[in-house]
């Protein structure tokens, strides 16, 4: 009989019967980081070959030039026709969208994510986009976490930690760097790193990152030697670095909020459209090393080859020029995320890692050459360009611990560590003193749907008011008699009583206490009437107000029991009791190991 049952509900029979939850999870991890490294090289390879292809087309053809105006809208308006004629819903941005799934989706994220991040960043980035990869890989393994958590029916908690060794999966294939990516795991995806969580992390980003190994070798992604080590007589100009780093990164901030707020702006997607690609255009044209993710760029930057910064530029003639370094430099550092935002404003779909990088490696190097130019002290302009990049990462993410990681694993600068902390450390608290949240927490943060490593606040974000309204109290209208609320307090068994007119409007409250020497005089019962008794309360709760809100209220108040009110409509009540059992709930579900 049970070989006529579904597949699915067989294999769940199976498990139950030989798999403890925590086993069947740490199996899970090992096939969510294998398909993390799958998307990741997927998407890799596609965009390598959207650029052959576009290569091929522009080489030799006098039009190279002229071709980084136009490349990028041609890209972004395929990315658009996918999103709107094909997958046919929004393509968010990557690690947002994983974290807003987190905090109010119960870790569920939308089915196109399956593919519709590759298929849309392949021709945004491809055409060059002036974007990275890193946050639609994560998007996308992210969603084939989010998948496969739904089909073996997993807890709220399993399912978080199953996104989480998904994002760290595809960071660990993308950059080949396994340590870091369970440092950013937990540092921006904010995943509690318990003993129970390590183990699935570790397997997860050890299974991406030797599927990348299989697929796209074993080569470091920015290959540096460290010729000059860290000197304590440098030791204040890392910390100048780290503070210009900070300041960098609150710009970085700043400029992606203002173009993104100027884009919200424009109702029409093909205004957008119009208004990204153009401004998109003409920046790559007079600056070509914003074209695309910039990788190639980093490389040149680290090796100290600035030539990146002229060619096919209309400043070629100026190579020559010392002051022109400066220049471009602070040129680049400034647009890059102008131009990053035009890409995201106009419909393309990226992420801000690789800018972040490319911001970070040009602000070292700019760092370093005016240093140098004073003749106060002879930097290593190489070290400096290097450890920029962890100065943008731990001051943008605000995530220092994932740049110190990140920068070291993927260079192999690991003779550089103290330099890299002091860095990244006065990025971090330099950033803190413009903005409270990083660019991927930002608005989620406003609109309180953050998840944070507070766990009490998480549970208390987690809970919705719609759910928490008792309505099983007895209403009243405003011309009933003393005698109707006598009837009532006889039946009910609550002891408030809210007062309402025909349309439903909440006119006040009677409890029964305030009540309670008049239910026996007889003699009152018809010539006394509820609005004479009741009163309008100084505390109710709005349907739209958050539980964060809700609590507040309860302490602000002192009041066991708050009216629910919507636009002056009467919904029902939210006890303190009530409140509390559910956050309980909540905390055992969440808890439970």
């Amino acid at each position: 009989m049970e070989n006529k049952l579904p597949l699915i509900v067989r294999f769940h029979r199976w498990r139950l019967r030989h798999l403890s939850e925590r086993r069947f999870v740490v199996i899970l991890s090992v096939v969510i980081g294998i398909i993390a490294g799958l998307a990741a090289t997927l998407i890799k390879n596609a965009v390598w070959l959207t650029e052959r292809l576009v290569h091929t087309l522009t080489t030799g053809n006098n039009v190279e030039h002229y071709s980084y105006f136009i490349l990028p809208i041609i890209g972004i308006f395929v990315a658009v026709l996918i999103v709107n004629y094909l997958i046919k819903s929004p393509v968010r941005h990557g690690i947002p969208n994983v974290l807003h799934s987190l905090s109010r989706r119960r870790g569920e994220l939308s089915r196109h994510n399956l593919f519709s991040s590759v298929l849309t960043s392949a021709f945004t980035v491809g055409f060059g986009g002036s974007v990275g990869l890193e946050g639609p890989t994560v998007a996308t393994g992210a969603a084939y976490g989010s998948w496969i958590s739904r089909v073996a029916r997993l807890n709220y908690k399993n399912t978080i930690l199953m996104l989480a060794c998904a994002a760290a999966g595809a960071m660990a294939a993308i950059f080949k760097a396994p340590i870091a990516a369970i440092v950013f795991a937990v540092e921006v995806i904010m995943i509690d790193l318990t003993v129970f969580s390590l183990v699935p992390l570790l397997l997860a980003s050890s299974a991406a990152v030797l599927t990348s190994y299989f697929f796209m070798g074993q080569d470091v992604l920015y290959p540096f030697s460290v010729e000059t080590s860290f000197e304590m007589s440098d030791l204040p100009y890392y910390i100048l670095l780290g503070i210009f780093a900070g300041l960098v990164s609150a710009y970085f901030t700043k400029m992606y909020l203002s173009v993104e707020n100027i884009f919200e702006g424009i109702q029409s997607k093909w205004n957008r459209l119009a208004v990204g690609g153009i401004g998109l255009g003409a920046l790559i044209f007079f600056f070509p090393s914003l074209y695309g993710e910039g990788y190639e760029a980093i490389n040149k930057c680290l090796e100290g080859d600035l030539t990146y910064l002229y060619d096919n530029s209309l400043f070629f003639e100026l190579k020559d020029q010392y002051w022109s370094v400066f220049m471009l430099l602070a040129a680049v550092v400034l647009l890059k995320i102008i131009a990053t935002t035009l890409t995201f404003g106009a419909g393309g779909i990226g992420g801000i890692f690789a800018p972040t990088l490319f911001m970070g490696v040009n602000t070292g190097m700019l760092f370093a050459q005016f240093i140098n130019m004073t003749g106060v002290k002879q930097l290593s302009i190489n070290n400096f360009a290097l450890i920029g990049m962890a100065g943008l990462i731990a001051g943008v993410l605000q995530a220092p611990l994932t740049g110190i990681f990140l920068i070291a694993d993927i260079s192999g600068g690991y003779k550089l560590f103290v330099p890299l902390m002091i860095v990244a450390t006065f990025a971090y608290l330099t950033v803190k003193a413009f903005t409270p949240n990083s660019v991927y927490h930002i608005q989620l943060a406003k609109r309180k749907e953050l998840m944070t490593h507070d766990k009490d606040l998480n549970i208390i974000r987690m809970m919705e008011v719609k759910k928490l309204v008792e309505t099983d109290f007895v209403v009243l209208r405003s011309d009933s008699t003393l005698r109707d609320l006598t009837d009532a307090i006889s039946k009910a068994h609550r002891n408030l009583f809210p007062i309402v007119d025909e349309d439903g409007y909440l006119k006040g409250m009677v409890k029964m206490d305030d009540v309670r020497h008049l239910i026996f005089r007889q003699e009152l019962y018809d010539k006394v009437h509820v609005s004479h008794l009741m009163y309008l309360p100084e505390h109710s709760i709005s349907t739209t107000d958050s539980m964060e809100q809700v609590v507040e209220k309860f302490e602000s108040s002192g009041r066991y029991n708050l009216a629910v009110i919507d636009q002056g409509i009467y919904i029902g009540f939210i006890s303190r009791a009530r409140v509390f059992s559910f956050y309980r709930k909540k905390m055992a579900d969440f808890s439970h190991e």
